[in-house]
């Protein structure tokens, strides 16, 4: 899609001392990775691919990012978007765009908010080719862009294995599992939708064969609270196996919510709860 970012395998040999004596020069000058020219020179292609250069605000203090500097494991980094608007602001969230700049597809899912959704905060889990900058652009009501930024030090993460053996993953293919918490401030609850899928990114090899394993992901999401749809997702290579989605949203009376998935296969995945409080529970159907 783009081609600012490949996924590259390491190569040892005696240029990586020419890179360590980079990085030691780069640190004793004060230069951090995220602010080198050649980051922001591609955050500037990328964001002009992306928003077709729409000017991008700075969101501090309106919108963050919450991602750990240095992934435990780059198949799975946990990432939260937040965007707090004042108390008297009659701005709503319109969309959020989670781009990451290294990855093969840069952008990672675009969520996209219903006038009375009331979400302000969602998280998920992503995959992290190599070391890169992170952003999170959120739209707000007025048609303007608020721009936020981290930097994560990750890599190998959109060629990692599976975790789940592939007759285990067609097993349990497109169940989902949803869960509604206790009231958070004000009038807003939080929820979670967990989905079962392999999510494989095209670039993973059969650990047996060594073939690539050909891509299959959840690439469109919708959640519904009763009638009323909460948000969609379109998204791409780099969410985690196992969609995960953890968000915020405002309670309408509805006494249902319902989730529909599909996949780049063509499966659609369509299930059903109360909106109460609850563990986690299964439901699904393959339609």
């Amino acid at each position: 899609m783009f081609g600012h970012a490949k996924c590259l395998g390491s190569q040892w040999s005696w240029l990586c001392v020419a890179a360590l004596g980079l990085a030691l020069l780069s640190a004793s000058s004060g230069l951090s990775s995220a602010a080198t020219p050649e980051a922001e020179d591609t955050w500037a292609s990328l964001a002009n691919d992306i928003f077709g250069g729409r000017p991008l605000a700075d969101g501090t203090g309106l919108v963050s990012i919450d991602m750990p500097m240095r992934a435990d494991d780059a198949a799975i980094v946990p990432v939260t978007m937040r965007v707090t608007l004042p108390p008297d602001d009659s701005r709503r969230l319109k969309a959020l765009t989670l781009v990451i700049d290294n990855n093969p597809v840069p952008v990672a899912a675009t969520f996209t908010f219903s006038d009375s959704a009331g979400v302000s905060v969602i998280s998920t889990r992503v995959r992290i080719n190599s070391y890169t900058n992170v952003h999170v652009v959120a739209e707000l009501s007025d048609s303007k862009l608020y721009l936020a930024q981290t930097y994560v030090k990750a890599s190998g993460g959109c060629s990692a294995p599976a975790a789940k053996n592939a007759d285990d993953s067609i097993a349990t293919l497109g169940q989902m599992r949803f869960r509604v918490f206790g009231k958070l401030s004000g009038a807003q609850r939080e929820a979670q939708v967990m989905i079962r899928h392999p999510n494989n990114s095209g670039l993973q090899r059969d650990q047996v064969s060594l073939l690539y394993i050909p891509a299959n992901f959840v690439d469109e999401l919708h959640v519904w609270q009763g009638h009323a749809l909460l948000f969609s997702m379109k998204s791409g290579i780099s969410i985690s196996e196992d969609p995960n989605f953890r968000f915020t949203y405002v309670p309408n009376g509805a006494t249902t919510f319902k989730v529909e998935a599909r996949d780049t296969q063509g499966k659609v995945f369509v299930s059903k709860w109360p909106a109460t409080t609850s563990e986690p529970s299964n439901n699904s159907s393959d339609l």
